[in-house]
């Protein structure tokens, strides 16, 4: 696959360009759910294959036929490291972004003599579960409150943090909302009390700048299904010197880290992606940035009054976008959707039988269960256009006006 020039359909957008169509999405759907999970670029794929097939070996041995696997594995370590800021020995792979989490969370603070972890409520289940299992080996959990467009106050972590703190566990980008979180302020605060900064950056990773550096923070959770990789392969950034407690035990690669062999091919494939990543970002992201307020834009055109954006309006992703639609509580976002078969999106709600639940992370920034339950994410990637963005939000407005007029009941 290969950029082919700029996007004559999308001229008016900065950084506007144009990708031969994925063979995954060709006649499918609008595909508005790039935050569950990107399509693999074909450019990843073909970095994965050579090791599916040809250079089998284990890169562990000590012959022929492990050098070319050994080496793709320091190459995507390499490539990797670049697109974080990092250091190439301070990646550690992993079989995917839970096991980083909880490579970060249980690794650290097992390792420490202090009993308090501090995260928030609207983090990935992986983290979240994870704080929760050192519940039962003693440690004491709290929860950071958020403010109404889902951000973590540096004062509130400032209020509960102390000197029985081990690790403070924040997101960078809210997966529902898009909402990034100030994780340097986050870092320095926990620094200076003796604790661990964790962010889990699976949201953040190639679609904003990611320096850890910059961002001051101690590990860092990757994933490769997030960034146009396959799925099954992730990584945790390491700062040098710390201390963490393996998960898994064996035979020790990943530094010992993260035992057994390593998953060659995925892991170029994810090198390959960060090396993508690295090259496109400025563009990428005033491009998604562009995309995204267009659809917002005739999202509240159509549906004039109806539209409430959700999240913070500047601190946020540049592909996600969270919108509730006034009038359609009584229905749900969740069978909106079911109503749209031509729009592949999602929302935050959880159906427990057959009853729809308002999105935790909305409920955790204070807004009513009716603006949470009619919620909408909208997430845009690497292959969205300006006609499908268009056409979506028609399908959508078209659909709520029937809703409101009482035509049709999903």
């Amino acid at each position: 696959m290969s950029i082919v020039g700029p996007e004559t359909r999308l001229g008016s957008l900065p950084g506007a360009q144009q990708l031969e169509p994925h063979p995954g999405l060709a006649g499918g759907p609008i595909y508005l759910d790039y935050n569950a999970t990107t399509p693999v670029d074909p450019r990843a794929l073909d970095a994965a294959l050579p090791y599916l097939t040809t250079h089998f070996g284990n890169p562990s041995s000590s012959h022929h036929y492990a050098e070319r696997p050994r080496q793709a594995v320091a190459r995507a370590r390499e490539q990797l490291a670049a697109l974080l800021a990092a250091r190439p020995q301070e990646i550690v792979f992993t079989g995917g972004g839970s096991e980083a989490d909880t490579l970060a969370i249980r690794g650290a603070a097992l390792t420490q003599p202090r009993r308090q972890i501090i995260t928030q409520p609207s983090e990935h289940p992986a983290v979240l579960r994870a704080c929760a299992s050192l519940e039962a080996d003693g440690f004491a959990v709290t929860h950071l409150p958020l403010d109404r467009h889902g951000r973590v106050r540096p004062a509130d972590l400032r209020a509960v943090i102390s000197e029985r703190t081990a690790l403070v566990s924040i997101a960078y980008g809210n997966s529902e909302t898009g909402t990034l979180q100030p994780i340097a302020e986050l870092a320095a605060i926990a620094h200076a009390h003796g604790a661990l900064l964790h962010t889990d950056a699976a949201q953040a990773v190639a679609k904003v700048p990611v320096d850890v550096t910059r961002l001051g923070v101690d590990l860092l959770t990757v994933v490769g299904h997030k960034m146009y990789a396959p799925k099954g392969v992730g990584a945790l950034f390491v700062r040098p010197g710390l201390e963490l407690a393996p998960l898994i035990h064996g035979g020790g690669q990943e530094f010992g880290l993260r035992a057994g062999t390593e998953n060659v091919a995925f892991i170029a494939a994810l090198g390959a992606a960060a090396e993508i990543a690295r090259q496109e970002l400025p563009g990428s992201a005033v491009r998604l940035a562009g995309l995204r307020d267009l659809l917002q834009q005739e999202l509240e055109r159509l549906l004039p009054g109806l539209i409430a954006l959700n999240g913070h309006p500047g601190e946020r992703l540049p592909g996600t976008l969270n919108v509730s639609i006034d009038g359609i509580a009584h229905l749900g976002a969740r069978r909106l959707l079911a109503a749209l078969p031509e729009i592949a999106a999602a929302t935050g709600s959880a159906c427990h039988e057959g009853v729809d639940a308002p999105s935790p992370v909305l409920l955790a920034m204070g807004l009513p269960a009716e603006r949470a339950i009619s919620a909408l994410r909208l997430t845009l990637g690497r292959w969205s256009t300006e006609p499908e963005i268009r056409h979506a939000a028609q399908l959508i407005a078209a659909q709520v006006t029937r809703l409101h007029a009482g035509d049709v009941a999903p």
